[in-house]
């Protein structure tokens, strides 16, 4: 049995976190640390376990094997070193941190500490996409040529606890809106459909809606459209928005030497794939999580694994530096207005 703690128990924790770690047999709730204490109580009540007044009191419990960092996104770097230096695993909400500097660090930590650090990238875990990634392997669509992946919802104010006043919005909270927010599943996503590395990136990456109480624009984008160019010759569009105010998509077409494969683009087909010649497949394997319908992530399951086995997480820390490189450079591009190369 491992003793897991939580670090920030906003709603990314409330959905997916907790209810995930306390259906597994393997996992118990022991800590929690949020600051607002109250909703830290709550939660304690609901799971069990220790409400503690800071992080670094849950940390110095050697009680806790593993904790969850679900706090705002400038914490996450401080509080996953903290966390592996004190001899816990960390699993990281995303994105992984909000500098490169700090994403190495957090790499080096755990490699330094021997513990185990995995970033909560589950869209390469939804079922379609495991299916997709060996179809292409298996060269069903032929060699992929180009692509696009777009994840877009009408925002994190629709969705999280506190509403427009949410941390989200919050740029010295968050330093990174929709790109760090939605960007990197996609840009992980489609590193992990072709096999490829984002190599060049040009891209927009702007604020053109969202405001905060006050009336004003917040602080952080809420729009990035991207050009991919991989490693392996593949290029595509990776569009991520907060300002899509009707049902949430979240879909990628690939368009191959031999065919098209279209994943969560089809209202009744989880995937379906049109061959060269015209004739499609259609596969009815589950459907994409939305913010209205939460299903089980798989995120804590394969932490969890992780952990019983002793062996290194499928979504490594050191895996998601490189989706973390691309998105650097795609801020990068939007501030220069220049193709940035994404380094290696």
């Amino acid at each position: 049995m491992f003793q897991i703690g939580i670090i920030g128990c906003g709603k990314i924790a409330q959905v997916r976190h907790l209810p995930e770690y306390a259906a597994h047999p393997q996992a118990k709730l022991a800590g929690y640390y949020d600051i607002n204490t109250v909703r830290a109580m709550e939660l304690s009540s609901r799971y069990g376990g220790t409400v503690y007044e800071s992080y670094q009191s849950l940390l110095a419990d050697p009680a806790i094997d593993a904790v969850s960092v679900c706090s705002a996104n400038v914490t996450h770097a401080e509080i996953a070193i903290a966390a592996l230096k004190a001899g816990k695993h960390v699993l990281c909400e995303k994105p992984m941190a909000t500098t490169l500097e700090d994403c190495q660090a957090m790499v080096d930590t755990a490699r330094a500490c021997g513990r185990f650090l995995m970033v909560g990238h589950n869209q390469r875990l939804a079922k379609a996409h495991i299916k997709a990634r060996d179809l292409i392997r298996q060269g069903v669509i032929g060699r992929v040529l180009t692509f696009r992946t777009i994840f877009a919802h009408s925002g994190p104010e629709n969705w999280a606890i506190d509403g427009k006043q949410t941390w989200f919005f919050d740029k010295k909270s968050a330093m990174l809106g929709a790109m760090a927010d939605l960007g990197i599943h996609k840009t992980d996503l489609i590193q992990y459909l072709t096999g490829q590395k984002v190599k060049e990136v040009q891209a927009f990456v702007s604020t053109i809606d969202k405001r905060g109480p006050d009336g004003m624009l917040v602080g952080v984008d809420d729009n990035a459209i991207c050009i991919f160019k991989m490693d392996g010759g593949a290029v595509g569009t990776m569009t991520a928005s907060w300002t899509n105010y009707g049902s949430e998509e979240n879909s990628t077409v690939l368009y191959g030497t031999d065919g098209v494969m279209r994943l969560y683009a089809d209202p009744n087909y989880s995937m379906v794939v049109e061959s060269r010649d015209g004739q499609r497949t259609f596969y009815e394997i589950d459907q994409i999580q939305t913010n209205d319908h939460q299903t089980k992530s798989g995120v804590i399951d394969l932490f969890m694994e992780s952990l019983i086995n002793g062996t290194q997480p499928e979504i490594s820390g050191e895996d998601a530096l490189s989706a973390m490189k691309a998105v650097f450079a795609a801020m990068e591009s939007a501030k220069t207005g220049k193709t940035m190369t994404v380094e290696s």
